[in-house]
């Protein structure tokens, strides 16, 4: 999931656009981009999109809904009505401990009753307050069925003062969550970048991302779908270093060799295990016969 679109619960006249844009997933969001008097409509809207399945079903992205938070009256409306077939993941934003985690599941879990999903659905958990960050590892173990890990700097920063755009503020917290995520065995995701005009600075705050292991990044306009696509690419010269990584190591699996050299660089496990990541992503992007 190179890139994820926000798609706001209220502009269902969106919707047959996001699913049919380069987007890899979408998200329909009932939280930040719903006004408060309009959260039920916002969650009946995206119901009947779910319930009809076959424009988002066939889009073949991978959907997810933003659910409100625990803390408000909006949370098990929107999980019992959301959760339906097709769904992937749920969003849940701010999460401050694992009980919370555990009672987003128990709540998730009722609903596939409910509705009749047979899939389970995962948790992508939003990382956008100082506990959470804090504590972002035991996040990301406090249940199976949680994915992902996903970066809110705006909900992060400026209520601390934290300038959204300062780099080593965003370093440092991209990287704690990544490592979170990797403590955890799950993916890291990035936020969304709020300056629609600035592609160039979208393009350099994915790029840093991707070079501290995130897997993609979050839109909020159509526009940053290409770039983030781009980016979160595998590169041709990756592939074919990955390709020989491989290989070589087939070779010396067979041979019994622990350690040997690829386009002059010293191999171990480490470097395997990323060789088989990029091959795997070029694969599912269609970059690789299967």
């Amino acid at each position: 999931m190179r890139s994820k679109l926000f798609v706001p619960g209220t502009r269902p006249e969106l919707f047959a656009k996001a699913l049919g844009s380069a987007a890899d997933g979408i998200c329909l969001d009932l939280e930040d981009a719903v006004s408060e008097p309009r959260k039920d409509e916002a969650r009946d809207t995206v119901r009947q999109l779910l319930l009809q399945g076959g424009e988002a079903t066939a889009s073949g992205k991978t959907l997810i809904v933003r659910v409100n938070a625990m803390d408000t009256p909006h949370f098990a409306h929107d999980v019992a009505a959301t959760v339906q077939p097709g769904v992937h993941l749920i969003n849940l934003p701010k999460p401050e401990s694992p009980a919370h985690v555990r009672a987003a599941v128990e709540a998730i879990e009722r609903a596939e009753q409910a509705n009749g999903v047979r899939t389970p659905v995962g948790l992508l958990l939003n990382i956008e307050s100082p506990a959470a960050l804090r504590t972002a590892s035991q996040l990301a173990l406090a249940h199976p069925r949680v994915v992902g890990l996903q970066l809110g700097l705006g909900d992060l920063f400026e209520p601390l003062g934290i300038a959204r755009r300062e780099p080593a503020a965003i370093q440092q917290a991209m990287f704690a969550v990544r490592m979170a995520a990797g403590e955890a065995g799950i993916y890291a995701y990035d936020c969304a970048f709020a300056d629609i005009r600035d592609a160039e600075g979208f393009r350099a705050e994915a790029m840093l991302s991707r070079n501290l292991g995130f897997l993609g990044k979050t839109c909020i306009h159509p526009s940053q779908i290409a770039i983030a696509n781009e980016v979160f690419r595998p590169t041709d010269e990756e592939i074919a270093h990955a390709c020989k990584v491989v290989e070589a190591a087939r070779d010396a699996d067979a041979n019994g060799v622990g350690a040997y050299v690829v386009d002059g660089k010293m191999i171990d496990i480490p470097f395997v295990i990323r060789a088989r990541a990029i091959v795997a992503s070029a694969r599912s992007l269609g970059l690789l016969p299967g």
